[in-house]
């Protein structure tokens, strides 16, 4: 029996490493590379309103940072991708009680990286 357990070892290991595959960071995430330019009036807004605006608004919890158009949440930019991009449990991390999928924040990475653009 404790051949057949010496051999049996040796030989999962064997099989184990066999079906080890390489694969790249873009083919086993779900992260699209964005190639079309992000504009905020086509594809910012519709995340800020949805997950922003309830709290950043002047009848929200936060009135005094509103987030309710293009020139206030241009003038945000750098505190809106700093708190979408902490790390799960910060009590900074925004939106409160959640999180933007990964490419909803990267929409808004692309956004800032082609200029802010309004439309």
């Amino acid at each position: 029996m404790k051949k057949t357990i010496k051999l049996f070892i040796p030989v999962l290991g064997f099989l184990m490493l066999m079906s080890c595959d390489t694969k790249t960071f873009e083919e086993i995430s779900d992260v699209k590379p964005i190639t079309e330019t992000v504009s905020y009036n086509k594809n910012v807004k519709t995340i800020i309103d949805n997950n922003c605006v309830v709290c950043h608004s002047p009848t929200g919890s936060n009135p005094y940072f509103p987030l309710t158009d293009y020139t206030a949440v241009k003038n945000s930019i750098d505190n809106i991708l700093d708190r979408i991009q902490r790390a799960n449990g910060d009590p900074l991390k925004m939106p409160q009680g959640g999180t933007l999928s990964q490419d909803n924040i990267n929409l808004i990475i692309k956004w800032k990286a082609d200029g802010l653009l309004e439309n």
